[in-house]
């Protein structure tokens, strides 16, 4: 075992372990054959446990060739998908995180049921965690709970810098596909997900990275770990995540397989995960280091404009059929405030323009001395009346109606006319 875990490759590093266990494991049965295997298992993880600690601990020497406070290899491309609204790669040794963004209109946005009042979500993260990002096999149903857990977490880590729907009206949902798995994928989602975003041209206040520092303790003394891998997290004494942009932290979070740690282990696990955050930070910010000017040409353009609110039961009509005509006739998606404020969303400028062209045609006030075209809608004996802007109908006296005088107004006009 000893000599295994001097194999700095991961695979191969796992190759020899399983056929040393396997080796264990057929000589015991066949020397017991009333020997329980789950206790072997037990007491071989007890070894394996012991001897990767101790080589950590006293040898000044990670199973993966690192040193204490060595950050594994990273590997950072946004726009990797370029159909998306904004995307990103990251990569870091063995842990890869496939972030997408999409934006959508404020009628996207999750509404979650709560006790007392409902409650609208703008900002959707969604974790995945398929069983071949760890080389297994599975069955993809409802998220579990590492999937969940791991996504609120990456979600609170990113969202003190998103921008509110005043500053930013797009529901944004941000979905991290963990494609290889080897320690810290939650904090991997987190800087993936800050690049992704500014690949997106969500204006977000300030980056953010992640970090998942360990802890290796053994009586009086003990080792803080910088970027742990998998095997540090299972055969170690903490898994403690720090999240942050340059200038604070976002969020934490500690798993701890001892009774406790001391406030010198907080402070030195804090101060090396600043340490860490800032070397990524630098490392994203070359890639990307502020959100783009403009959204992606993909997604949904946005225009608001605010009206008196005396006029939102003209622009909506009689059982919302002005606004269903404005929506088809123009292909823009309009939502419409009570305080007057109208959002229009379309994939293209021109439709936009277009609705609200009909907008303010049906807000006008009616201008006395002004020609307007007008739609017939009922014929009296002294007169006919016309639909203007269609929302305001008024009289043309039958005086009016020809530059002669007129004994019968059906003669000169028709109904819809």
């Amino acid at each position: 075992l000893i000599e295994a875990y001097n194999i700095i490759n991961k695979t191969e590093r796992n190759l020899k372990l399983n056929e040393i266990k396997e080796n264990i494991l057929n000589k015991l049965i066949n020397e017991n054959e009333i020997i329980k295997i789950n206790e072997i298992e037990n007491i071989y993880k007890n070894i394996e446990k012991q001897i990767l600690r101790e080589k950590i601990i006293y040898t000044n020497k990670r199973i993966d060739g690192r040193k204490y406070d060595e950050i594994r290899d990273l590997d950072i491309r946004v726009n990797f998908l370029p159909r998306t609204h904004g995307s990103a790669l990251f990569t870091r040794g063995d842990t890869q995180a496939l972030v997408t963004v999409t934006l959508g209109t404020t009628k996207d946005a999750q509404t979650l049921d709560e006790l007392k009042y409902n409650k609208i979500d703008n900002f959707i993260f969604h974790y995945n965690f398929p069983s071949y990002s760890t080389g297994e096999i599975g069955i993809l149903l409802l998220p579990k709970r590492r999937e969940i857990g791991h996504g609120r977490l990456a979600k609170k880590s990113i969202l003190p810098v998103i921008p509110n729907t005043k500053t930013f009206p797009y529901t944004i949902r941000v979905v991290s596909e963990i494609t290889e798995s080897n320690g810290s994928s939650s904090m991997a989602s987190v800087c993936g997900a800050s690049l992704a975003l500014m690949d997106a041209g969500v204006p977000i206040k300030l980056p953010i990275a992640g970090i998942a520092m360990g802890l290796i303790k053994i009586k009086n003394k003990f080792i803080i770990l910088t970027d742990i891998i998998g095997e540090e997290d299972y055969l170690g004494d903490m898994d403690f995540k720090v999240s942050g942009s340059y200038t604070g932290i976002t969020s934490l979070q500690i798993d701890m397989k001892i009774k406790g740690i001391t406030k010198e282990i907080i402070n030195k696990t804090l101060n090396k995960a600043k340490i860490a955050r800032l070397y990524i930070l630098n490392k994203m910010s070359k890639i990307i280091n502020k959100p783009r000017s403009e959204i992606s040409k993909f997604a949904p353009k946005i225009n608001i404009i605010k009206i008196k609110q005396n006029k939102i039961k003209d622009i909506i009509g009689k059982g919302g059929s002005v606004i269903r005509a404005i929506t088809e006739e123009t292909g823009a998606v309009i939502e419409i405030e009570d305080n007057g404020i109208i959002k229009i969303y379309s994939d293209s400028s021109k439709k936009i323009n277009f609705a609200i062209n009909k907008i303010n045609k049906i807000i006008a006030e009616i201008e006395v001395g002004q020609i307007y075209k007008g739609k017939v809608t009922r014929i009296v004996n002294f007169g006919a009346f016309l639909l203007i802007n269609n929302n305001k109908e008024g009289l043309v006296h039958i005086s009016q109606i020809a530059n002669k005088k007129i004994n019968k107004v059906s003669d000169y006009l028709k109904i819809s006319q």
